[in-house]
Order: structure tokens, then C-alpha cells, then sequence
């Protein structure tokens, strides 16, 4: 079975929210989430600002408790944790963040033992920890240097680092990547996704960037005003969205174009589905000679092939003609249609 199809019998559930609420005042941050996430995988959360994201994360890590509901980890309500028990589970889940949040007068090296100095753990446990954590993120060299000296990639590894050395059962990541560019969001995720099957460490992250989401998540959850209005594999969501929001996030609507000289614009989807290869040469062969390509991509996610076309048709087939040959798309090439 594919880890990123799991089924929900088969792993244990780390992470639980039953019916949560979150209020302040008045306003609703949160209704009526409910969420299950797996031991060991990878969740996103993503939504539009004002969805509800941060607040769902500070649930998460009890920096805020539900105003109803129960938030679970490891089958235990957190809400009422306090004292040692609290301090006992803050150490079982780490957060890194969007700004990184180093000290700039301590070396990397200090960034990352600080955590362990407020235990109290013994010097010479802290130095050989530091050490095996800045050679996972791939900064032994980096030990002595100072945060004003590092690339924003390698400040988030510092980041990454201090939030591993307590040896967390869970991170929860805000934004991890917002701040980085392109060649150094790639880095971090290719990190994150190591350090998950390497430790079997469960990941949370929250994010608006879609391409975070398909690079690194198992499953997903889309948030809006407060409520999750979709979840579930990756692949199944970014092929085939089905909510409104889902839609607008992961494909936002094209500008309005006319079709040239008369023609029409036939839209066609691959799923992944059925974890069938798209058949272009079946395509090619249902529409013929009087459709064009005009668009197209098709991208892997998660094992299956997920693709969108836009063809245009020739004035010169009649309506009839095309409606018949792209209604048997589906079944002949693996391609659900949607004529414009």
C-alpha cells in the first residue's frame, strides 16, 4: 500500500479535533472542525487570510484552548493540561516559523541548544545533540557562524534544527516557507520530507502556497470562515476539486478569451482517478483532425498524473459532432471533458 494512500484502520490517530469552536468575542474564528491526522504523515492546512489557519495552528500547540470542543493528542484533551503536564507536552510538539525567530547574538550553534539549556539537560549531552542536528539539516560547518551571516534558507535549517533538538513526536510548521525563495523553498521542503520518513516525525503546516501543499503533503485540508470545507488526498483534491474555494485556490480562474475565426473551446480534465495514464494518442484519435491544442499541462502528484488541457475546435465541426466525440473521451482516453 502507498503511504499516500492510508487507511484510516490501518494508522494510529495522532492528532483529533471533535467539534471544535474557537471565539473571541463575538467573531468566530472556528466552527465545527473536525480533523484526524495520522501518525507520521504529512497535513496541510490551506485558505484564504482570515480563514482560520493561525487559529487552528495555536489550538494545535496550546498556546489557546477551544471555546468548545476537544482538540486530542494521543487520545488526551490538551485543554485542561497545565504545569508540569503542560510543559511535558510543549516538549512533544515543536513549531518553526515563517520568520524564523533566531537570536542574533547567539551562534547557530547557541539558536539550537537553547531549547535544551531551558531543560536542563547536561552540557555534554547539549553539544553531542547540537551536533547530530546541525549535521541532519546540513550545517555542521555553519556551527560558529551567526544568524546576520546565514542565507534565509539556512536560518530556517537553524529554525528546523532547535525544533528537533527535544526530540518532538509532532512539528507544526507556520508559513515555513513564505519567506524564502524559490530555490530555497525547494531545499527546506526536500529537508522536511526527509526528516518525516527518516524520524517518522508528524508534520503540520499551515500555508497558502499550492505548490507546498503538492510537493510535501499526504492529505489536506481547506479552510474557509472558520469551517473545513474539503479535505483529503492530495492528489484527489488538486485533480478534482470540488468546493468553491478548492477551485479558486488551486485554479484560479483564467481571463475570458474568444475562441479564434468562430471556433469553440473544449476543456478537458485527468483526474488521476482510476491511476490510469492520460492516452493522448486515444485523444488524438476520438477528436480528430478539427481540434487544436491550445493549452495543456500535466503534472505528478503523489504517484498519479493529474493534467488540464484546452483544445479548440474547428468552426467547421458541427455542435452535434463535438458533443459526441467528447462525450466519449471519458471512456476511450481517460478524460473527463467540459465544452465552452
Amino acid at each position: 500500500m502507498s503511504r499516500f494512500e492510508p487507511h484510516i484502520e490501518d494508522q494510529t490517530l495522532q492528532l483529533q479535533l471533535r467539534g471544535v469552536q474557537k471565539r473571541y468575542g463575538r467573531v468566530a474564528a472556528l466552527e465545527e472542525v473536525d480533523l484526524q491526522v495520522r501518525q507520521g504523515e504529512v497535513f496541510g492546512i490551506i485558505g484564504r487570510s482570515g480563514a482560520g489557519k493561525s487559529s487552528l495552528l495555536r489550538l494545535l500547540n496550546r498556546l489557546e484552548a477551544p471555546s468548545e470542543g476537544q482538540v486530542l493528542v494521543d487520545g488526551e484533551d490538551i485543554a485542561g493540561l497545565q504545569g508540569v503536564q503542560l510543559r511535558a507536552f510543549r516538549r512533544k510538539v515543536a513549531m518553526i516559523f515563517q520568520h524564523f525567530n533566531l537570536l542574533s547574538s547567539a551562534t547557530v550553534a547557541e539558536n539550537v541548544e537553547l531549547p535544551l539549556r531551558m531543560a536542563g539537560i547536561a552540557k555534554a549531552q547539549r553539544r553531542q545533540r547540537v551536533v547530530e542536528l546541525l549535521e541532519l539539516v546540513g550545517l555542521a560547518d555553519r556551527a560558529g557562524a551567526y544568524p546576520a551571516q546565514l542565507s534565509g534558507g539556512q536560518k530556517q535549517r537553524v529554525g528546523i534544527a532547535r525544533a528537533l533538538v527535544l526530540q518532538p513526536q509532532i512539528l507544526l510548521c507556520d508559513e515555513a516557507t513564505s519567506a524564502l525563495d524559490p530555490q530555497s523553498t525547494q531545499a527546506i521542503l526536500t529537508l522536511l520530507r526527509d526528516i518525516n520518513r527518516r524520524l517518522g516525525l508528524t508534520i503540520v503546516l499551515i500555508t497558502h502556497e499550492m505548490e507546498v501543499i503538492r510537493d510535501l503533503c499526504d492529505r489536506v485540508a481547506v479552510l474557509e470562515h472558520g469551517r473545513i470545507v474539503e479535505s483529503g488526498e492530495v492528489w484527489r483534491v488538486f485533480g478534482a476539486p470540488r468546493h468553491a474555494v478548492s477551485q479558486l485556490l488551486l485554479s484560479p480562474p483564467a481571463q475570458p478569451e474568444t475562441a479564434a475565426c468562430g471556433g469553440r473551446y473544449l476543456d478537458l480534465h485527468f483526474t488521476g482517478d482510476n491511476g490510469l495514464e492520460p492516452d493522448l494518442a486515444a485523444l488524438a484519435q476520438v477528436l480528430g483532425a478539427d481540434v487544436r491544442l491550445h493549452q495543456g499541462s500535466i503534472e505528478r502528484i503523489q504517484g498519479r498524473a493529474l493534467g488540464r488541457l484546452r483544445l479548440l475546435v474547428s468552426p467547421k465541426a458541427s455542435a452535434e459532432d463535438v458533443m459526441r466525440r467528447a462525450a466519449s473521451i471519458a471512456d476511450r482516453a481517460n478524460w473527463h471533458n467540459a465544452l465552452e
